[in-house]
């Protein structure tokens, strides 16, 4: 067999589809949990060195979205899934399809909750593979950050320079990733076309890296925002039930940088807490601390 069958091999044994490019949107429609043989997970890229990874809803109702950011000498995985499915093997078929198995890894998160961080331990024994820690401290300090959550951090993949935007709130050591090749930021569970939960107790500090990624992005020509999930459905206003497993009329991945000021601007009129407020592409949901 030959290494491109090998790989293609490799590839579907870890129920990889096919590398796909969106017509007009940025990517082709996902499964969305439609057929029962759904494979566990579906890539689609946007060009040979950005690979986006979606975690079946057959295997997890969150449905997670991972991004695999790949330089001349070392990639960046950004998150790791929810579980319930083997991720070494699609990182390793993606990495060998691009002839550069042995390329080091750095393993980081959007936020620290389990469907981010499911599969770390898996990752964590593959070779010349860095996974960072889920606290601030460990966060900032891998990425060069000197006044958490003030400031910005960077990591270079080689060619190719990311900047790390702090957006603690949602969770403590959230995160957004900017890709300037791309012009993408990458929001994580911030903001995506969904359920926004927001900690009571955290509003303040989830309204200031509001603030923070906004005024960034005012900055800089974005593309779109990629988030971590998606729970709303094409029709505006209208999410799917929790825990839903299938999204039949499943909104689009992207957002256009547009979202974030619209989330900016809603949030800038809430006074003391959030309140549960719906827009056409997210829903703000406050949350009671556990």
């Amino acid at each position: 067999m030959t290494g491109r069958g090998l790989t293609l091999l490799l590839m579907l044994a870890a129920g990889i589809t096919s590398p796909a490019f969106g017509q007009g949107a940025l990517f082709t429609s996902w499964r969305a949990g439609m057929t029962d043989a759904e494979p566990a997970c579906e890539i689609q890229y946007l060009g040979a060195d950005t690979v986006v990874i979606r975690q079946s809803i057959t295997t997890n109702f969150e449905a997670p979205f991972l991004y695999l950011l790949i330089g001349k000498s070392r990639a960046l995985l950004v998150d790791s899934g929810a579980g319930g499915f083997a991720l070494r093997p699609v990182i390793d078929a993606i990495l060998a399809a691009r002839g550069t198995p042995d390329l080091p890894l750095v393993v980081a998160h959007s936020n620290a909750h389990g469907d981010h961080i499911a599969g770390d331990a898996e990752l964590a024994a593959r070779p010349a593979t860095t996974v960072i820690d889920h606290s601030p401290g460990a966060v900032a300090t891998a990425f060069g950050m000197a006044h958490w959550p003030e400031g910005r951090g960077s990591i270079d993949l080689g060619g190719r320079r990311l900047t790390i935007i702090a957006t603690p709130g949602h969770e403590p050591a959230h995160i957004m990733v900017h890709d300037p090749a791309n012009r993408l930021l990458l929001t994580g569970d911030t903001l995506y076309p969904g359920r926004l939960y927001v900690p009571i107790d955290q509003f303040a500090v989830w309204r200031a890296s509001i603030d923070r990624a906004a005024a960034f992005a005012r900055r800089h020509r974005l593309r779109a925002l990629l988030g971590a999930h998606i729970e709303m459905r094409r029709t505006a206003g209208e999410d799917y039930a929790g825990a839903a497993l299938r999204h039949p009329d499943e909104h689009i991945l992207e957002l256009p940088a547009a979202t974030l000021f619209e989330l900016q601007a809603a949030v800038a009129g809430m006074t003391g807490e959030p309140v549960r407020q719906t827009h056409a592409d997210f829903i703000i949901v406050p949350r009671w601390p556990h």
